[in-house]
């Protein structure tokens, strides 16, 4: 039963790796940019989700969907007002700008009254449960993040392959010029990735804020998730998910079974050995250039 609850964990958390991976993901596949302020749109969206249920006393899933639908309005004024004037600059200019605004993203949330760097609590209904089968012992919240992870990926697997929004954001990034002369307005679907990548990352947010709080520094965890996209595959939407999955089982593992400290390595090391044997990530598509 010890494996299995160790299981259980490592799932949930690797849930949330993956869902922050799938952000940097789909900006890389529209864009091929890094958005190293990934992790900092997360805490920002976890913030915004305790305004709106811990200061304001909202119902707390009308402060989700409210927690989404702004993050998703700044995710897309984040690529308007930051990335396009910078479209044609080299893409190390686009890391750059990512970063920084990742820095200002955390200093601003300090300054602003009743966020600060103190440490807030954000509780769900579904908190603080306990189910337990058997001997087994399984938290509500653990649960929760993995079957609300499953249902946000089965609607966004719908959204890219059943609809005209979503197959033409496939095409955009396979080949933006293509999808050009055809017709898809690039600049704007690339803006609208940026809204669903904040927005997913609000979600990872208000999922992982119930058992481990919100406070301006939850953002390095995309540190953690930045792994977790190298290891499926920097690129692919299944491969974040995986990757997210692994990381999440590995960590949990090793902060049981291995010393103090491993914890916190043992994910690089799983990016060193799969970089080892699969360069490009365990579900990388190989491409070839003609020259």
């Amino acid at each position: 039963m010890e494996i299995l609850q160790l299981t259980i964990a490592g799932v949930a958390i690797g849930c949330i790796y993956a869902l922050i991976a799938l952000g940097f993901v789909l900006i890389y596949k529209a864009t091929e940019v890094v958005n190293f302020a990934q992790g900092d749109l997360m805490m920002l969206g976890a913030f915004v989700a305790f305004t709106f249920a811990g200061m304001w006393k909202l119902p707390f899933a009308l402060a989700v969907i409210f927690a989404l639908l702004m993050m998703a309005v700044f995710g897309a004024m984040f690529d308007r007002v930051l990335l396009r004037p910078i479209i044609g600059q080299p893409t190390f200019a686009a890391v750059m700008v990512t970063i920084a605004a990742g820095f200002v993203i955390r200093g601003v949330a300090t300054m602003i009254p009743g966020w600060g760097t103190d440490t807030h609590a954000l509780k769900a209904p579904y908190s603080d449960g306990v189910l337990k089968l058997g001997t087994l012992s399984v938290s509500t919240d653990h649960l929760a993040i993995i079957g609300l992870t499953a249902l946000l990926c089965f609607f966004l697997y719908l959204f890219f392959n059943k609809t005209r929004v979503g197959v033409a954001m496939q095409a955009s990034s396979q080949n933006q010029l293509a999808a050009y002369y055809m017709g898809i307005p690039v600049r704007r679907i690339n803006t609208l990735i940026w809204g669903i990548s904040a927005s997913v990352a609000a979600f990872a947010a208000v999922l992982l804020a119930p058992i481990t709080f919100v406070h301006s520094n939850m953002g390095f965890i995309g540190l953690k998730a930045f792994p977790a996209a190298v290891v499926g595959g920097f690129g692919s939407i299944p491969g974040a998910i995986v990757g997210g999955l692994i990381i999440g089982l590995v960590e949990a593992y090793a902060g049981f079974y291995l010393p103090e400290g491993f914890k916190d390595v043992a994910p690089y090391v799983v990016v060193l050995l799969v970089l080892i044997v699969r360069p490009s990530g365990i579900f990388s598509e190989m491409r070839r250039k003609k020259v």
